[in-house]
């Protein structure tokens, strides 16, 4: 289906774009400064191109942090109702355009469907220029997601608390490029019992969402009931569909929830956690999902 591994691993070489970036800056500490060398995470533009019974088209262009491009792209196509199987897929590669320099031929990610022609993207069909910031690879409702045939899923499984409360050291330690430049997000999927099965980095919340997802589809694990989806930063509408898509039943994060993001999650039975962190978290949907060793009443 796609490119080996290796090809990910090592996108390093050969003048391909590469997560982190080293720059100079100036450094003040107290009165004093001093110019020092420092690393910045990369952000750069990703094109997502479709290919099926030879035609081709842009599906959108979003900005993103160079490695797991296969997964990221696989993710996204899946969050969005592209695929929702890895057979939908037969093929992911950079592009190979001559009229491209070499490092742009990185930015481009062509993802072959299964389908005799292009699907019918309305709703999808940007042509256009995206952040790596949230706000932009959603649909715009509850009401869309049901007409799309996302169902509220099943209960269980029953996590403990204190599963919960480990999982933001596990995420924090297990981010390579944030302790070198300190500017990225990450999303963790965990086991219920608290095991690290997948982590992925990027600039965009987002983004490191669709690569963890898009890895689950390429490994073939989809949908995941008995896992947790942790993420860095809050938990945004987008993240919360794509949750739901991929049937992962709990979502935590270490800061707030959105409004719509709580709505989503209590109207198709997700667990959704916020504020994980420093031993505490609150609970804004799903609470019957999680055992505490006690419970106190309202103060």
């Amino acid at each position: 289906m796609s490119e080996p591994r290796d090809e990910l691993r090592n996108r390093a070489a050969g003048g391909r774009a590469t997560s982190r970036k080293r720059t100079r800056v100036l450094s003040f500490e107290e009165d004093a400064a001093r110019v020092r060398s420092d690393q910045l995470a990369t952000e750069e533009p990703l094109e997502i191109r479709l290919f099926a019974g030879g035609r081709s088209k842009t599906l959108a262009v979003t900005m993103r942090t160079p490695g797991a491009d296969f997964e990221l792209v696989a993710g996204y196509l899946h969050g969005e109702g592209v695929v929702t199987d890895r057979r939908h897929l037969t093929r992911l590669r950079y592009c190979t355009d001559p009229e491209l320099d070499a490092a742009q031929q990185y930015n481009v990610v062509s993802a072959e469907l299964a389908a005799p022609a292009l699907p019918d993207l309305p709703g999808l069909d940007r042509h256009s220029f995206t952040s790596s910031a949230c706000g932009v690879c959603g649909r715009a409702s509850i009401e869309s997601l049901e007409a799309s045939g996302c169902r509220a899923v099943p209960p269980g499984p029953e996590v403990p608390a204190e599963v919960l409360l480990r999982l933001p050291a596990t995420l924090r330690a297990s981010q390579g490029i944030f302790d070198s430049t300190g500017g990225l997000h990450a999303a963790g999927l965990f086991t219920t019992q608290g095991e690290l099965v997948c982590l992925r980095e990027d600039v965009g919340r987002h983004n490191a969402v669709d690569k963890v997802l898009g890895w689950a589809l390429l490994e073939g694990r989809l949908p995941l009931p008995d896992h947790i989806l942790m993420v860095s930063g809050r938990s945004s509408y987008e993240i919360v569909q794509k949750a739901l898509v991929a049937g992962v039943p709990v979502i935590c994060s270490v800061s707030a929830p959105s409004s719509l993001a709580v709505d989503v999650a209590r109207r198709f039975g997700l667990t959704l956690v916020g504020f994980l962190r420093d031993r505490r978290f609150n609970v804004y949907a799903g609470a019957d999902r999680l055992r505490a060793r006690a419970s106190v009443g309202d103060s």
